[in-house]
């Protein structure tokens, strides 16, 4: 039907536009395939990053409350950790008011051989271009592509009623986040508060040369058999306090950010740590070098011993949390009922 008057075509254009709108976020993008993944560009070079998302980026929506930011492993299967996220978020209720994305850095450098699309930005694959450790690639910082998502939830225009910002990581996505959650100087821009939650990594960011002696071990009630002081193996180990270990020699986005300001940050914000309680065995890409050694002998005791370390040492109000019967596994701990007040606030 031809529109006769412009103000009955104004009406029929703003009827259009929000059922449009409507339609867009009337259900959750569940396949952890390309239907799912929305570019997000990065830097002045038209490049741009993928990301797996449960809703749209872009568009208005008003059910949207919390932003879960999955940041997946070595292995850089985005699309896997995706579809934890969301199982998470299904078995919390939670799917519709949840965004839940997955950033890829995927990269084919070195030995890295991952399928990119034209455009995107392949992330450093090791090395001090990491995407672990804030590298950069394509002229930009990795720690950017995440502040970017965390940007667009924080939009009032777009997310109305956005309460909370959780940035998640599993494994190498748990290295990531807890370097992040160091250096990164978004958190004070946002208009929603941000937690950081890191899972089972290898390694962890020490605030200075002290580490826990090898026969000593600690609980998760806070208590130590022995003490932290200076690491007795510092000159056989010379690299266990360079980052991403320790402060010393930063490079990429933590290159610039004074030392004080990162540890303040650690110090401060908002850090759970899920640690899975089988996650006993030197699997799964498990760190086996001198630097991480010497923050301990299995991912598990390593996480409770930097628990203990923190808010022992900084008094940081860092929480813990132990899963049951989770070993090395990112499904398991995101879809865990011990985790779900963490991820999910219920």
């Amino acid at each position: 039907m031809v529109c006769l008057f412009w103000q009955s075509c104004i009406v029929r254009l703003i009827f259009l536009l929000a059922f449009a709108t409507a339609a867009a976020a009337a259900a959750p993008c569940t396949k952890p395939d390309a239907s799912c993944t929305e570019r997000v560009p990065l830097g002045t070079t038209g490049k741009y990053g993928l990301a797996y998302r449960s809703h749209p980026l872009r568009l208005p929506d008003s059910r949207i409350e919390r932003m879960l930011i999955v940041i997946h492993g070595a292995g850089r299967n985005a699309d896997d950790y995706f579809a934890s996220g969301e199982a998470g978020a299904f078995l919390a209720q939670a799917l519709e008011t949840t965004l839940v994305v997955s950033p890829r850095f995927g990269s084919n450098t070195g030995t890295c051989k991952d399928a990119l699309a034209d455009g995107e930005i392949s992330w450093g694959c090791g090395g001090t271009t990491d995407w672990r450790g804030g590298g950069k690639a394509g002229g930009v910082d990795s720690f950017v592509f995440v502040e970017e998502l965390m940007r667009l939830a924080s939009d009032k225009t777009r997310f109305p009623s956005i309460k909370e910002i959780v940035v998640s990581g599993h494994s190498a996505g748990g290295q990531f986040v807890h370097r992040f959650a160091a250096a990164s100087r978004v958190q004070s821009q946002l208009s929603a508060p941000v937690k950081y939650v890191v899972s089972n990594p290898s390694t962890y960011l020490y605030l200075d040369t002290t580490r826990l002696g090898a026969s000593a071990t600690c609980s998760q009630e806070g208590k130590c058999t022995g003490a932290f002081a200076n690491y007795s193996e510092g000159r056989n180990c010379t690299t266990f306090n360079q980052w991403r270990n320790g402060l010393e020699k930063r490079w990429g986005y933590a290159e610039t950010i004074p030392e004080e300001e990162m540890k303040q940050n650690l110090m401060t914000r908002n850090v759970t740590y899920l640690l899975g309680e089988l996650d006993t065995q030197p699997i799964y890409g498990f760190d086996g070098t001198c630097p991480a050694m010497a923050q301990g002998a299995t991912r598990l005791a390593r996480g409770v011993t930097y628990w203990n370390y923190i808010t022992s040492k900084f008094n940081a109000a860092h929480k813990l949390v132990v899963v049951p019967a989770c070993g090395h596994n990112g499904r398991c701990i995101y879809t865990a009922d011990a985790a779900r007040p963490v991820l999910f606030g219920k």
